[in-house]
């Protein structure tokens, strides 16, 4: 039987480095509160946020504080592969933020939303959910946010994006230079048997932050554009653009593709299997 849910309506449409295929797409120290099912969760108050390492909401997302900090965005020019929209920069980052600790997974979005969008549904309750569109993650983000009575949850921009999957790190991957480690640390075209997994299987990076390799690509707030030149602050990509961010690579990547500079984009009406997202939040 197949897993396409009746009525399904997936859009196609092309990203760079997906596989010729029919379908077309290309990637605790402390817990807040106690977790009641279907009863709200407070998320970190401003006067404790600093304090406060890691949180589950109302809907059981865990969400792990990144620090504030400078990183060296983009890829060296004799990276393998390297596309020259990876310019290497040096972007500061003034606020620190809480960011999801795994991709969204459909038991997540069926709490806020109801019905599963996704085509991996048989995968589970624990798996990403997978075929949304932008303009879906903005709906579930609306709705979250309404649930919890806050407007702190959002999509990461890019920079925060690489910056979190970086880790501190300054080599291909978050944990070094080779390629022959991404097996422990991802689900990509040569180990995912062409379908999504449960979140949270492979080895996290040093913040603790799993499947940023792999699994199902994530939508970020930035448009799509050319880096800007020279040391920023804060960015959040150009001001227009008729695509948005997609970053991680997916199962439906080759692995020599992927690196946590990798970048890719899409129309933000174009929803696929191999597109999920993760959610940060604001301190204040």
């Amino acid at each position: 039987m197949s897993d396409v849910l009746e009525g399904d309506d997936t859009v196609t449409c092309n990203r760079k480095d997906e596989p010729m295929r029919k379908h077309n797409f290309i990637s605790a120290y402390f817990v807040l509160g106690f977790l009641v099912l279907f009863c709200p969760v407070s998320s970190p108050t401003a006067s404790g946020q600093e304090k406060e390492r890691e949180f589950t909401n109302s809907i059981g997302m865990k969400f792990v504080l990144i620090p504030a900090g400078v990183f060296t965005m983009g890829s060296p020019l004799d990276t393998y592969k390297r596309r020259d929209d990876e310019t290497q920069h040096q972007v500061a980052l003034s606020r620190s933020f809480y960011i999801q600790t795994t991709e969204v997974t459909q038991g997540q979005w069926k709490a806020v939303m109801g019905r599963n969008p996704s085509y991996f549904w048989r995968c589970g309750d624990n798996c990403p959910v997978d075929n949304v569109t932008w303009d879906d993650a903005q709906d579930f983000i609306r709705g979250l946010n309404a649930r919890e009575n806050t407007s702190r949850y959002r999509l990461p921009t890019e920079a925060e994006w690489e910056y979190a999957c970086r880790a501190r790190s300054q080599t291909l991957f978050s944990f070094g230079e080779s390629i022959e480690g991404l097996d422990s640390y991802g689900w990509f075209h040569e180990n995912s048997e062409n379908k999504t997994h449960p979140t949270g299987l492979k080895l996290p990076n040093a913040w603790g932050l799993y499947d940023m390799y792999g699994n199902v690509a994530e939508w970020c707030k930035d448009s799509y554009g050319k880096y800007q030149s020279g040391s920023v602050t804060d960015p959040d990509g150009p001001t227009s653009s008729a695509s948005r961010v997609l970053r991680g690579s997916s199962w439906n990547i080759f692995k020599w593709v992927i690196n946590s500079a990798n970048r890719d984009h899409i129309y933000p009406a174009c929803r696929s299997r191999d597109i999920g997202f993760r959610l940060v939040m604001d301190l204040k």
